[in-house]
């Protein structure tokens, strides 16, 4: 009887022996479902065996070969043992991780059929300009399918009311639904020079754009592009005419975004540049059902283009042909729990596998991918200029708020531009990365502050429903009448939140349309597309937000952009945290005068002549660059160097403390060439009842940090630690 290999979703760093039965015809790469203790589970089929180390009689068979959809191919088998090696993670629990939550049942999925909308006869010969002049969607739809069939999806992107307009046209005959198997949808290569000219004309590209365009498209085999262009310098552009390119030759495209918010408006975009063109998207807000519908059309190569968040790099892609990746610097590519993988860096690995493409995109790179340029790695594509003329970069100001008086921590030059903004009928986006409505409260008796029991952090509070919260473990109280300490009435609130903000401002502009995005005004679903529709319409004057408005998007009107606090950075105890201000205070600023209209930022900080606030007056990314990786080469730090982070936490500090004491010791032991650094608190010594502590390693060579943690790993699953949870980070990005 055949032996089987299967990976299972258990925190061993080994595969399982089954039995095979001859009947059942399983592939490499199947899902099966097998027994395991008392349970029935699933897992994936990962190789045949020659033999065993197991008794033949302890050998269980496997229940049952799940051939409800394609198997994984080898390929991304190949990708995920890769990552459970460099990542040190175990592989069962890796590949497991990579597949939708439908596809982890043991239940086979049902398949949906694949529907397209079509002309019926009635239709073909129906003269559109006899409908009535209101049915324009009517008329869009009856235009579009003229050219080829469509799906729903494709149909909605004409214009939201489309479910209705195609339910009326379904009911008086003009339309049908057809098996898209039995009808194809035009592939690209098979579009007219016409249509091409139609899709690309509108779209004049610069020489710098052209030049990028070009540089890629003439690649022959895996090449990663580092794609550093201004904000506003047009980067989405040239994926569009990448695309295009691939899509002409037959291939698949992977785009990789950091953030949820970025993919339903990216989503209709290329929807309008790709109308014929079957694109999906994957990410965490789809339902589940959804999700494994669209993540099975990108297997199957249906799904042309393929638009998804951090996991969907784990997606399989048949006609692969190129891999672009957005906003590339951003730390949500890190997964921070389970496989704690970086998105960005399976995917160069993975391009680099299949010998194609790999764009990565931003305006501010990390220093990683800039080093990585700089020495000849990568190769450097470079945009200085906005695609949208008149548009010029927004100026930069810097107000010394030693010197300037603070009322409810604005300052008077910001609210005088806000002011202007509002009688030129322009928006205004005040930018404060803390939630809430005041970071602490605090009795002006005794000194007591509003801290969280279970953490070692404050509880914020926030106004609205009077309450006091912890944003790091969620406990949450009732805002005490007096203080608990000493029983004075006179309790106040420190400190700015963007619910603080919002009363001040609405208290010093009556008239003005403020909107404050933040996750606690975007927690229900659609709530942030609510918000976007209504700042691209012109209902809000005022927007207050945290990071979330930051990135990627495009608001015409929005012309003054004021920060609020940003100086905690430049004295924090994360080594990047100076490089992902400054990355985030170009991105906040890339939003104003993004049209043509001339934009202003406004920064308030105590430290107006740092390094930093110069570099971003003088939008040079470049100096800046170099400045940071002069400290990071001087103080031993990536990109010089390669870094593991061993972290524990448990309810006993000592505990905690002896078993990262003990790891260090056998880090030592082992006398290979990395630095093993002494055991400290972490940055939240002590979170949700857990006290947390961690230990750095790192190496100036990768292979020498690798071959550390292969011989170190399994001496740390052999120390005792029933009690605690420990995790390896490789390449962390959080300390």
């Amino acid at each position: 009887m055949p032996i089987v290999r299967v990976a299972l979703d258990v925190p061993l760093s080994t595969l399982f022996d089954y039995v095979a039965s001859e009947k059942t015809q399983l592939e490499i790469g199947q899902r099966v479902v097998v027994p395991f203790g008392r349970k029935q589970v699933l897992g994936v089929a990962m190789a045949w065996a020659e033999s065993s180390d197991l008794a033949a009689e302890r050998i269980k068979p496997v229940t049952q070969v799940l051939d409800d959809v394609p198997p994984l191919p080898q390929e991304l088998l190949t990708l995920l043992q890769f990552c459970s090696d460099y990542y040190h993670y175990p592989l069962g629990m890796t590949v497991l991780s990579a597949l939708p939550t439908r596809l982890r049942a043991v239940e086979p999925i049902a398949v949906k059929q694949s529907l397209d909308y079509t002309l019926s006869e009635a239709g073909r010969a129906l003269d559109v300009a006899t409908l009535p002049k209101r049915r324009v969607v009517q008329q869009r739809i009856l235009q579009a399918l003229r050219q080829a069939p469509l799906s729903g999806a494709q149909l909605r992107s004409l214009s939201p009311s489309a479910p209705a307009a195609l339910k009326a046209m379904i009911e008086a005959g003009w339309i049908e639904l057809v098996d898209r198997k039995s009808n194809p949808l035009p592939q690209a290569g098979e579009r007219t020079n016409e249509k091409r000219n139609l899709l690309l004309g509108a779209h004049t590209l610069t020489v710098e754009q052209q030049q990028a365009v070009d540089a890629v498209s003439q690649q022959k085999g895996y090449g990663c592009f580092l794609l550093h262009g201004i904000t506003g310098s047009g980067k989405t552009e040239i994926y569009v005419h990448l695309m295009h390119e691939m899509l002409q030759r037959g291939g698949q495209v992977l785009l990789l975004v950091p953030e949820i918010n970025l993919t339903p408006q990216l989503e209709n975009y290329f929807r309008s540049r790709f109308p014929d063109v079957d694109l999906v998207s994957l990410h965490s807000g789809l339902a589940d059902g959804e999700r494994a519908q669209n993540w099975l059309k990108a297997q199957s190569g249906e799904a042309r283009i393929v638009l998804g968040t951090r996991l969907s790099v784990f997606t399989p892609l048949p006609n692969l042909g190129l891999i672009l990746v957005d906003e590339e610097h951003d730390p949500s590519f890190k997964q921070q729990d389970g496989l704690r993988y970086s998105a960005r860096d399976v995917a160069i690995f993975r391009a680099n596998q299949r010998g194609v493409a790999i764009v990565l995109g931003s305006a501010t790179p990390s220093l990683e991918s800039w080093y990585n340029a700089q020495s000849g790695r990568y190769r450097l594509l470079k945009l200085t200029q906005r695609a949208v003329q008149p548009a010029t970069l927004p100026t930069v100001r810097c107000m010394d708020i030693t010197k300037l008086p603070l009322h409810e921590g604005l300052s008077e030059p910001l609210l005088t531009a806000i002011e202007a903004r509002l009688q030129r009928k322009e928006q205004s986006l005040i930018f404060i990365n803390r939630r809430g409505y005041a970071p602490v409260l605090m009795c002006t008796s005794c000194g007591w502050l509003s801290e969280c029991k279970h953490c070692a952090g404050k509880l914020v509070l926030h106004q609205k429903d009077r309450s006091l919260r912890c944003h790091h473990c969620g406990a949450q109280q009732r805002v005490p009448h007096a203080c608990p300490t000493c029983g004075d009435a006179d309790l106040k609130p420190v400190g700015i939140g963007t619910q603080r903000l919002e009363e001040t401002l609405q208290a010093r502009f009556p008239a003005a349309r403020i909107l404050r995005v933040d996750r606690d005004s975007t927690r229900n679903k659609g709530a942030w597309n609510a918000m976007r529709k209504q700042i691209h319409d012109g209902e809000a004057d005022i927007l207050i937000g945290t990071q979330m408005l930051a990135k990627g998007h495009d608001f015409p009107n929005l012309t003054l952009v004021g920060v609020i606090s940003p100086d905690g950075a430049l004295y924090s105890a994360d080594f990047r945290a100076s490089e992902k201000l400054f990355a985030q205070l170009t991105q906040v600023g890339g939003r104003a005068g993004r049209a043509d209209k001339a934009g202003e930022v406004i920064v308030q900080t105590a430290f107006p002549n740092h390094p930093l606030f110069q570099a971003l007056r003088a939008h040079d990314y470049e100096i800046w660059a170099q400045t940071l990786l002069a400290e990071r080469q001087m103080a031993g730090f990536p990109p010089f160097v390669y870094q593991a982070l061993l972290s524990a936490e448990g309810k006993q500090q000592g505990e905690v403390n002896a078993f990262l004491q003990q790891a260090r010791t056998a880090a030592m032991e082992l006398k290979l060439p990395v630095e093993v650094y002494g055991v400290v608190p972490a940055a939240m010594p002590k979170r949700a009842n857990h006290h947390r502590a961690q230990l750095l390693v790192q190496s100036d060579k990768r292979k020498a940090l690798g071959e550390f943690l292969r011989a170190w790993k399994p001496v740390l699953d052999e120390l005792p630690a029933s009690r605690l949870r420990w995790v390896l980070d490789v390449d962390p990005m959080e300390f």
